[in-house]
């Protein structure tokens, strides 16, 4: 009798657990690898663009919002991406990304404000970036991990969310949408 009762619950049980590690798992940028149009920062990225967008705590509260008005130029396979952001309560930032295209839709990145060098993966309408910014917060820097994707719309439009996250927690989200003239 007592099999009778566990076989159900260890039905229930394994389900439940394949439910929650269905979950976890996050999409491969592979998977975008069919959708139009196709992303290439060469092309996307060359020129003047515009940016607006918002940051979102953990709770999903908008903390600031922004603009961001950039200049991408490329020479061959070497771009450069000046971005001047202000924010809401008039606060300034300017990054400048110092940008490779290695083929095959990859992509490697550094900034002065970036630790390392970001890496990204572009497949289909898709570009997934990962890398850790330098932070400033009250006065404090702090390293924070970036997992950023982008999604062409059309051939002006692109949109861009990023999840924040230090020490494996999440922290927040940025959501951008990027237009150009």
């Amino acid at each position: 009798m007592n099999a009778c009762i566990n076989r159900p619950l260890a039905r229930r049980t394994a389900l439940l657990a394949a439910f929650l590690l269905a979950g976890c798992a996050s999409p491969d940028v592979q998977d975008y690898a069919a959708e139009k149009p196709a992303l290439d920062l060469k092309t996307y990225f060359n020129g003047p663009l515009t940016g607006y967008g918002i940051f979102t705590d953990r709770n999903g509260v908008v903390k600031a919002r922004f603009v961001v008005r950039m200049q991408g130029s490329w020479k061959g396979e070497q771009g450069v991406l000046d971005e001047d952001f202000v924010y809401s309560d008039g606060r300034k930032e300017k990054r400048v990304w110092r940008l490779t295209h290695h083929g095959q839709g990859r992509y490697t990145g550094r900034a002065d404000d970036v630790v390392g060098e970001a890496q990204g993966q572009a497949a289909g309408n898709a570009l997934r970036w990962a890398y850790t910014l330098k932070l400033p917060v009250d006065g404090k820097v702090y390293e924070v991990q970036f997992d950023d994707w982008m999604y062409l719309v059309d051939e002006r439009v692109m949109l861009n969310k990023a999840e924040m996250r230090k020490f494996g927690f999440r922290l927040g989200e940025v959501t951008l949408s990027f237009m150009k003239p």
